[in-house]
This record gives structure tokens, sequence and C-alpha cells, in this order.
């Protein structure tokens, strides 16, 4: 169901005791609201704390964004929740790299990757 927010595209699913978002625009312009409290509204009206995002379509990870996902994150753990990331672009991992990031926000190769986390994909 995507989802319409002035300045933000957003594509939602629902997965188990999670949300899917893909964020669909990478041109934000400085005039738009909280991505961080938009996802927060979105992760309470759906009783979860768990959250997936889809970050393919972003080509820059700017200071702005970069805040906002950190302050989205804290306030998730804060519920003993979980924010993972995937599809971030090489530039966009080597930014959170320089920024000494990397290690405090999880990055997977795809939706899939991200979902699954560590666990094994085959049952041994």
């Amino acid at each position: 169901m995507p989802t319409t927010v002035p300045a933000w595209e957003l594509t939602v699913d629902r997965g188990p005791d999670s949300l899917w978002v893909k964020v669909n625009n990478p041109e934000v312009p400085p005039e738009a609201p909280p991505l961080a409290g938009y996802l927060w509204s979105l992760l309470e009206r759906h009783f979860t704390y768990r959250l997936v995002l889809d970050l393919t379509e972003v080509r820059a990870l700017d200071r702005k964004l970069l805040s906002e996902l950190l302050r989205l994150q804290r306030r998730i753990r804060q519920h003993n929740g979980l924010m993972r990331a995937c599809g971030l672009s090489p530039a966009c991992q080597r930014v959170l790299r320089r920024h000494g990031l990397d290690g405090r926000f999880p990055c997977y190769g795809s939706l899939e990757d991200a979902v699954m986390g560590s666990w094994p994909r085959n049952p041994r």
C-alpha cells in the first residue's frame, strides 16, 4: 500500500511482527517533514517496534537523513525494538563507515537478508 507524505513517498508492507518500508523518492526537498517522526507513528499504528527499511532508491546519505535514521533507531531501541536497513549503495555505506556508524546501523544487501538477519536460511 503506497503511502504518500509531503516529500516522502513510501511503500509500506506488514511482515510478521514488523513493518517493511521502502523509501521511494531519492530527492527530498529541505522542507520535508521529519522521516523519523512519520515512521515512528507508522510503527505505533501497527503495534510493532520492528522495522526493515529499504533504502535502495536513496543515492546519497546526507546529514539530515542520517540524523533522522539515527533518531529513529534510538527511539526504536528504547522500546526494545529492532531496526534493520537494506539496499544502501556502496557510497552510502562509506558515509556510515566515515562517521563510525557502520557497526551501529546494520545494513543488509536485500530485503530478504534484512528480514532474516543472522538466522540461517535453511534448517540444519
